[in-house]
């Protein structure tokens, strides 16, 4: 599903509020969702799942194209865990 095909439901769902209006709340939603994982480190939604930061280390990969060892750095990133209520939907 896409973001267009997000609020194209949520919409059609809550007949109420235009498009744009759903629009800007979706963005609204995600960038304090953003926030909450930047500040708090976790955010949870119960009967969904949390998202947390992740820590990957640092490692040797190749250039596929020369087969040169090249380091990478080690990064930050956005793990899921789904709650048990999402896993019995699947």
């Amino acid at each position: 599903m896409t973001k267009a095909e997000l609020i194209e439901k949520v919409q059609s769902a809550r007949g109420e509020l235009s498009k744009r209006q759903v629009a800007d709340v979706v963005d609204a939603v995600f960038d304090q969702l953003s926030r909450a994982i930047r500040k708090d480190r976790r955010f949870a939604v119960p009967g969904f799942g949390t998202f947390t930061v992740k820590k990957r280390a640092g490692r040797v990969g190749r250039n596929p194209k020369t087969g040169e060892a090249i380091q990478i750095a080690p990064t930050k990133t956005v793990g899921f865990k789904p709650a048990p209520e999402l896993k019995k939907v699947l």
